[in-house]
């Protein structure tokens, strides 16, 4: 009897590593979605455009369909690639690593498989973070940062926001809370989609919220998600290391007035020496659905800023 749940488990995880684009991403003419297995994880990608390569790192609650309007917006002068973070979306969940650092690494390797290198970096809530683990790791291919409305674990303020009640989700991890939130995955969604915004009528579409429900309700996707947030940890550990070397290139903090866009400002200023703080107002988390011409706007300046 053990053997056989041995096997099973065995197969199990072997189909959680290696399933990929369960749902298509379809970001228009121009774009295809690619696959590349690196260190046991398989990343897609969705890809379109031509010049300069930008890398774009969804968050939490989102894949990387996301990113469509600004994708979209910068394929006639940029090379836009959007992937899916490991375990969430269409990529794989691998069986050990899903935090920041680890993230960045599995995914910098796969852009290589797709044969680009030298890169602009845009990153939103928990994507920020890997965005961040991202350039500071590998500061000679990054010529641009942008860092969207979260915070960055283990530089100074980043406490007070870990720490803040209204954030439980952050320790909500666990097979209790698994048994809670199954079934009632609407209901777990729906708060972050609504009371993370300054209007919830100006928050993500029905659609969209079908579209990212059913990706995160698939068979192991949220505990991988909440796996990122039990990393935090680990993460202000890697980060605290990485900002004793500030990032000499330009960093664009965006974020809203109802959300972290001043906490996180003043965290960018302390991990990089060339910073451009913009907060939007009345705006709370979801920047891209809530301010969508304002925040492609701010983003276009600053990635075609010479």
């Amino acid at each position: 009897m053990l053997i056989r749940i041995s096997i099973l488990t065995a197969a199990l995880t072997a189909a959680l590593t290696t399933s990929v684009v369960a749902f298509p991403v379809n970001f228009g003419p121009g774009f295809k979605t690619r696959t590349a297995t690196v260190d046991g994880c398989t990343i897609s990608a969705t890809i379109g455009g031509r010049g300069p390569a930008i890398v774009l790192f969804h968050g939490y609650a989102e894949d990387s369909r996301m990113w469509k309007p600004l994708a979209v917006s910068l394929a006639s002068r940029f090379t836009v690639i959007a992937p899916d973070l490991p375990g969430i979306g269409n990529s794989s969940i691998p069986s050990s690593g899903l935090d920041m650092t680890t993230s960045a690494r599995r995914i910098h390797d796969a852009i290589a498989v797709f044969g680009y290198h030298d890169a602009r970096v845009v990153g939103h809530d928990i994507g920020l973070m890997v965005a961040y683990a991202y350039a500071a790791t590998y500061r000679n291919e990054v010529k641009k940062l942008v860092l969207m409305d979260a915070f960055l674990p283990g530089v100074a303020g980043w406490q007070a926001v870990y720490d803040t009640p209204t954030l439980w989700h952050f320790r909500f991890v666990g097979p209790t809370p698994l048994a809670l939130v199954s079934g009632r995955e609407s209901t777990y969604f729906n708060y972050f989609w609504d009371d993370f915004a300054a209007d919830k009528n100006r928050s993500l579409s029905e659609n969209s919220r079908r579209e990212y429900i059913a990706a995160y309700s698939r068979p192991g996707r949220m505990a991988s998600g909440w796996t990122y947030f039990a990393a935090f940890p680990k993460t202000a550990s890697d980060f605290a290391a990485l900002a004793k070397t500030r990032l000499t290139i330009p960093v664009l903090s965006i974020g809203g007035d109802k959300s972290l866009g001043s906490a996180l400002g003043a965290q960018a200023k302390l991990v990089a020496s060339d910073v451009t703080v913009v907060v939007l107002k009345d705006t709370g988390h979801w920047l891209i659905e809530e301010s969508p011409a304002e925040t492609m706007a701010a983003i276009t300046r600053f990635l075609e800023r010479p």
